[in-house]
């Protein structure tokens, strides 16, 4: 088995580009997800992405994904950025705004521990449609494509398991997004000046 996928391949080497993005947004890195399986006990109900995993499988995921730390009030995604990532949260509060052309923020969100986010973004590449706030100190791995692509070839009961969970996370963000809108629809027009 290979060791764990860092942020930096070696001491001194320059630094890959997520990790200077969590740097360059004064977010802290630190270490990789060691005891990862705790959280799934702990949230078998909570954290979707994880409740296949036995925890051992759980396990190897955590040692190949690395921890940030960001303060309340730091962003740990913002709109329009793009990146190959996405975080699970292990701790803390997120608070998801997105701001209007008009600049206009609206919530989307409040996410909990065990919540994934910026799924969407890490597979396709497009640019993040909200931004994340941390609300009160936050601890989330980071879930790269690489990760992934990793698992899917060195243990690939783990990369299956994680690729139906993203597909099953997707969809039910979908199916929510379409079950608004028809909300919206079946509202009519807003009424405004004639």
């Amino acid at each position: 088995m290979a060791g764990p996928v860092a942020l930096s391949d070696a001491a001194g080497a320059p630094p890959d580009p997520t990790r200077a993005h969590f740097e360059g947004a004064g977010l802290h890195i630190d270490g990789v997800c060691v005891g990862l399986s705790r959280h799934v006990l702990e949230w078998r109900q909570a954290a979707a992405m994880l409740e296949d995993l036995t925890p051992q499988e759980a396990e190897t995921l955590g040692a190949l994904m690395p921890m940030v730390r960001a303060r309340a009030g730091q962003a740990l995604i913002r709109e329009g950025e793009v990146g190959d990532w996405m975080l699970l949260l292990l701790a803390g509060t997120v608070d998801v705004i997105k701001t209007s052309q008009n600049g206009a923020v609206s919530r989307l969100a409040v996410i909990k521990q065990g919540a994934a986010v910026g799924e969407m973004s890490m597979l396709d590449s497009a640019p993040r449609y909200a931004t994340c706030i941390a609300i009160e100190d936050v601890q989330a791995g980071v879930l790269t494509r690489g990760v992934i692509a990793r698992l899917i070839q060195e243990h690939p009961a783990i990369g299956a398991k994680l690729l139906v969970k993203l597909t099953q996370l997707l969809a039910q963000r979908l199916r929510n997004t379409s079950n608004q809108l028809v909300k919206l629809l079946q509202q009519g027009p807003a009424a405004g000046p004639p």
